[in-house]
């Protein structure tokens, strides 16, 4: 029978009925899906993202352990995408004694990075046909910090920023062989730290101008030419902010920060419009709703949703304690996913 004529003799139960098998036939097939249409702007009013990250022990650090580790973690919790942590990081550096030392920095070529590729690429084969993966990216000043301490750092670039610029530089040349690589095994995006802009962190803002930030953005800007999911995290781990000015132009589909200020508090939707991008946190790190019974942690989610723009992914400021009950997680996220506030 013609479909029209169908509908106009069935009553009107059998037409509700056909409707609501047309919304099913709409709804997203997995995660995956579900977060490309997020980030398309055709946000579900019923679900809320969620993510949170943690380091794992140091036997799941890089490799096949630490993909496999990330799956278990990923399915235990029912966060939104997969986010793999960056643990690759550079090893004190004991010939950077004064500025000028920072010329003689070590190129650490791709083979440096195999490991943690060898994660990237299992976490590819087994889960990308489900969620989006998100490979964590440290700033070069970051990576600097590993290698000299961030106290030395911060003395050598206040004594002679030019002298630093070559290592930074050095360290950026490196940074792109392994953004390019992870591109090449098909991560859909990076979670891109940036540190440096924090209060009182120089005695001149241009310090962090001119030999900070344009280090972090040759990365940033390739990668957000040739990936569609990325995050730019504003890190307070080593200190607070007083504004995030410097860091308002910085790449990056959604931004990941505190909304608390020195002496000020942010609202979420404040934080979406500074950056014209939507938000990812509204929990803080050190609570996480540790000692909350499962109806308080529904309440606060419901409070912290209902305060956030309608584009919006609940999560915590920055990564959180490594010993954090993965049952309270997938409780929060749980949460989260049956917020339904945006109504």
């Amino acid at each position: 029978m013609d479909r029209r004529k169908f509908l106009a003799l069935a009553p009107l139960g059998a037409g509700a009925l056909i409707a609501g098998r047309s919304a099913l036939a709409a709804a997203p097939a997995n995660k995956r899906e579900r977060m490309l249409q997020w980030l398309a702007g055709k946000t579900d009013p019923n679900y809320t993202p969620a993510a949170f990250f943690l380091h794992f022990g140091p036997q799941y650090k890089t490799g096949s352990a630490a993909a496999r580790r990330h799956m278990e973690y990923f399915r235990a919790t029912d966060m939104d995408f997969v986010k793999i942590q960056f643990e690759q990081t550079y090893d004190r550096q004991p010939n950077l004694n004064t500025p000028a030392d920072w010329a003689n920095l070590k190129l650490q070529k791709l083979d440096f990075y195999e490991a943690q590729l060898q994660t990237v690429r299992d976490l590819v084969r087994d889960a990308k046909k489900d969620a989006l993966i998100l490979m964590t990216l440290y700033s070069p000043y970051m990576c600097a910090g590993h290698c000299a301490t961030a106290p030395l750092l911060h003395k050598h670039l206040e004594e002679n920023p030019e002298a630093v610029k070559r290592g930074m530089e050095i360290l950026t040349e490196s940074q792109m062989l392994f953004v390019r690589a992870c591109i090449k095994a098909g991560v859909d995006g990076f979670y891109m730290s940036t540190q440096g802009s924090e209060a009182k962190q120089f005695s001149t803002p241009k310090v962090f101008a001119n030999y900070v930030k344009p280090f972090d953005l040759v990365a940033m800007k390739e990668i957000s030419s040739s990936c569609p999911f990325n995050i730019l995290h504003v890190c307070d781990y080593n200190a607070p902010y007083s504004g995030y000015e410097a860091t308002l132009d910085y790449p990056g589909q959604v931004v990941n920060c505190n909304p608390k200020l020195i002496g000020k508090q942010l609202a979420l939707p404040e934080i979406a419009k500074m950056f014209k991008r939507p938000f990812m946190g509204g929990l803080d790190r050190h609570n996480l709703l540790a000692a909350a019974t499962p109806q308080q942690l529904n309440e606060e989610v419901q409070r912290v949703v209902k305060s956030a723009p309608p584009q919006f992914i609940l999560g915590a400021d920055c990564t959180v304690a490594g010993d954090t009950d993965w049952k309270r997680l997938r409780q929060i996220i749980d949460a989260a996913h049956h917020s339904g506030q945006k109504a």
